[in-house]
């Protein structure tokens, strides 16, 4: 089946499949080379401060013509963006848009790790007012791990968000709806702040884009070499997909086909995932968005995984500009 973006899916034929190829033979490389452009100047800084660079997202370098990878860019929207304070002294991008001023109470999103005008236009696309936080404490999800240990971190983040908007919109404000986003390396700041039962309980929904990684035992031995996953930091997505699939709140992870090699990959620990829900995928074949091909889907209440094809860095990308549609769905009604 395909997935036609505001349209019903339809067969996938050997006739659509030509005109989806004919329509990206010549496909746009400016965001692959941006993002080893990036990653280069990043190891560098960091040699030149007599800094290892911590492990990244380790995808295949090959060039990948088969999918579109379309891309979003910036744009104007109806909305105030400033910044406050945040974990680590770095600074939190925060948008409110125009429609918070109709609401009495907040409701948030807080991304990790990822341009900040990409959550900005997810959330100004549901329209309700929606409110956006962008944390980016850098490569690595230890980064992200480390900044949200302390509970306390998420209550002053959530305690700035409220001042904040209630400045904008000349009323109090306090958060009653949290969603928490993360792309790649973000999930370590999750995946703590679900660890706390207290924060875990507020949390009305998780978003994971391609960003479910942990080690394996022994370390950077691959399972097909014997070794098994380190659960540590998986037990407390496991926890909430199990309220999900209750109904209780909403979980959505995607994943890519990327296999890191030295870390477990996404589709392992969504395997991992699945197996501990006690669910099992369905096998797929539709568009999604920004010309990404889907190949499994599971899904049992408020929980929801989707499989993607792609082993190469912007299959990695694609996960993120796929935060707008992937976020509606994450928020839409059950």
């Amino acid at each position: 089946m395909v997935q036609r973006e505001g349209g019903p899916r339809q067969p996938l034929t050997r006739a659509s499949a030509r005109v989806h190829l004919r329509a990206v033979r010549t496909p746009n490389l400016l965001p692959l080379r941006l993002a080893v452009a990036t990653a280069l100047a990043v190891s560098s800084a960091l040699a030149a401060q007599g800094t290892s660079p911590p492990a990244t997202q380790q995808a295949s370098p090959m060039v990948e013509t088969t999918r579109a990878h379309e891309r979003l860019t910036p744009r104007s929207l109806d909305g105030d963006t400033l910044s406050i304070a945040g974990p680590a002294g770095r600074p939190v991008v925060l948008f409110v848009p125009r429609a918070a001023r109709q609401r009495r109470d907040v409701h948030l999103v807080v991304h990790f790790h990822g341009a900040a005008w990409l959550p900005q236009q997810a959330v100004h696309a549901l329209g309700d007012g929606t409110v956006a936080a962008v944390v980016n404490l850098g490569a690595g999800s230890g980064a992200y791990h480390r900044a949200f240990s302390d509970p306390a971190v998420l209550d002053s983040l959530l305690e700035g968000v409220s001042r904040a908007v209630a400045a904008i919109t000349g009323t109090s404000a306090h958060v009653s709806r949290l969603t928490l986003s993360a792309y790649s390396a973000g999930h370590g700041a999750v995946r703590v702040i679900l660890r706390e039962p207290r924060h875990a309980a507020r949390v009305h929904g998780v978003l994971l884009l391609d960003g479910m990684h942990t080690s394996y035992v022994p370390e950077g031995t691959p399972l097909a070499n014997g070794s098994a996953l380190d659960t540590t930091n998986l037990t407390a997505f496991a926890d909430f997909a199990r309220r999900a699939v209750r109904g209780e709140t909403r979980f959505l992870v995607s994943h890519s086909t990327i296999f890191p090699g030295t870390y477990a990959s996404t589709t392992e620990t969504a395997d991992w995932l699945l197996a501990a829900l006690d669910l099992r995928r369905a096998p797929v074949l539709a568009w999604g968005p920004r010309g990404m091909q889907q190949l499994s889907e599971a899904r049992s209440g408020g929980f929801t995984l989707l499989g993607f094809a792609g082993n190469s860095a912007p299959d990695h990308v694609d996960q993120l500009h796929a935060l707008p549609e992937l976020l509606a769905r994450l928020l839409a009604p059950l």
